[in-house]
């Protein structure tokens, strides 16, 4: 229950203006779930609606228009504008379509932008939400991988804030004493192990998208659960908390926790070890990111231990899960090799969710495109022309091993 002595921090965090680009993924669902919860908790002037954008789904976008009543609203394919014009014909909303139109709903005088558009196509609306100095909810690590030297600059220069989502940087936010970065020892990142964690590697090789999809814990979209089966996830986020952090690659460290309870752990120079723990629910660290540095009651799954019984831990294996080992060789060797890699494995796991390639294949198309760059990986990635130029052709060339593959 609150007190009258937290009442004002609450209020002034339920106040602030929210633009949600992704709305009607799973993230975004979640985002308005909470702000649903909180409205019929402090009231319906909580989190007031900014502007909502979806890829293709107009339908969700328009029940979220009326019910979330946003200043503004886009699709990002503008080939469905005529039919999100038409299903919110007489609703007092701004609407747009396109790339210019999210970059629009990002520049939009909202106090927090929720990311969570998926892949490197949040790289954009994230720097110009970022410019005009945001607090950025991110649930999109790509972007980071894709271009951490800019990001970490344009958040620097316009001092914007960004609050992680992802569920492990979202708990290493909260364990790490940024005052005393001298202690800090290691932080390491907890990993489900996927649905395919007790397989062997000839039975990964026959793996279908819709086991690839089926995670144990979480609820998640296609791309981000096949990137959990394939460990590229725990990869990415390795390499996302060198630039979210400005942690050491050596201080970072990943370990296999199934029951997906513990999130993070820190460990500092004193031999302590902290730990954020839990129940695995995305609402929890949305409702974190979203108030913060207030805290506010959110509709999460709440943790009981008694129930969890065991909690097991484990290393992960290099050899059955190679994508782990390709983003730490990315992270060490720095430059523009995790745009290239983040840019195969996109285009891979679409491959694979088509059919076109093996589970096994992801990997080894990331692979080979690492390796056909040569050193162009190892150039500057300070410049975002040179990022752009980096990701289509790394697009480009992984697309031309999937097709090789799939011949």
């Amino acid at each position: 229950m609150n007190t009258a002595r937290d009442e004002p921090f609450v209020a002034r965090a339920v106040g602030r203006r929210l633009t949600v680009l992704g709305s009607t993924g799973s993230i975004g669902l979640s985002t308005l779930d909470v702000v649903a919860h909180a409205r019929e908790r402090y009231g319906d002037h909580a989190f007031p609606i900014e502007a909502l954008t979806a890829q293709t789904n107009v339908e969700i976008l328009a029940d979220q228009v009326r019910r979330f009543r946003p200043r503004f609203a886009a699709v990002a394919d503008p080939a469905r504008y005529g039919e999100l014009k038409a299903v919110l014909a007489g609703e007092q909303v701004e609407l747009g379509a396109g790339p210019e139109a999210i970059l629009e709903a990002a520049g939009r005088p909202s106090d927090v932008v929720m990311v969570a558009i998926v892949g490197a196509a949040a790289l954009e609306p994230t720097l110009a939400a970022a410019r005009r100095g945001a607090t950025i909810a991110l649930a999109n690590k790509e972007c980071v991988v894709a271009a951490g030297d800019v990001f970490r600059s344009t958040l620097t220069a316009s001092r914007a804030t960004v609050v992680p989502v992802d569920s492990e940087h979202n708990a290493a936010f909260q364990l790490l004493d940024f005052g005393q970065s001298h202690a800090i020892d290691r932080v390491t990142l907890t990993a489900s192990g996927g649905p395919f964690r007790e397989w062997p590697r000839e039975r990964m090789r026959h793996a279908t998208p819709e086991q690839a999809v089926a995670h144990p814990n979480w609820s998640m979209g296609a791309k981000i659960s096949v990137d959990s089966a394939t460990l590229m996830n725990k990869g990415l986020e390795l390499i996302e908390a060198n630039v979210l952090f400005a942690l050491r690659a050596e201080n970072l460290g990943v370990i296999v926790h199934p029951q997906s309870v513990v999130h993070c752990l820190v460990s500092y120079a004193d031999g302590s070890t902290l730990a954020h723990l839990s129940a695995p629910d995305m609402r929890t660290p949305i409702a974190h990111a979203l108030a913060w540095p207030t805290r506010i009651a959110a509709p999460s799954l709440r943790l009981d231990l008694a129930h969890a019984r065991q909690l097991t831990f484990e290393e992960p294996d290099p050899e059955r899960f190679p994508c782990l080992r390709l983003a730490r060789e990315c992270l060490d060797a720095g430059g523009l090799k995790p745009t290239v890699l983040n840019a195969a494995n996109e285009v891979a796991v679409g491959a694979f969710l088509e059919r076109k390639i093996g589970f096994l294949d992801i990997a080894s198309v990331i692979e080979d495109t690492l390796v056909s760059q040569g050193n162009g990986g190892w150039a500057k990635a300070d410049d975002l022309a040179a990022i752009l130029a980096a990701d289509a052709e790394a697009r480009t060339t992984a697309s031309r091993f999937c097709r090789r593959r799939a011949a």
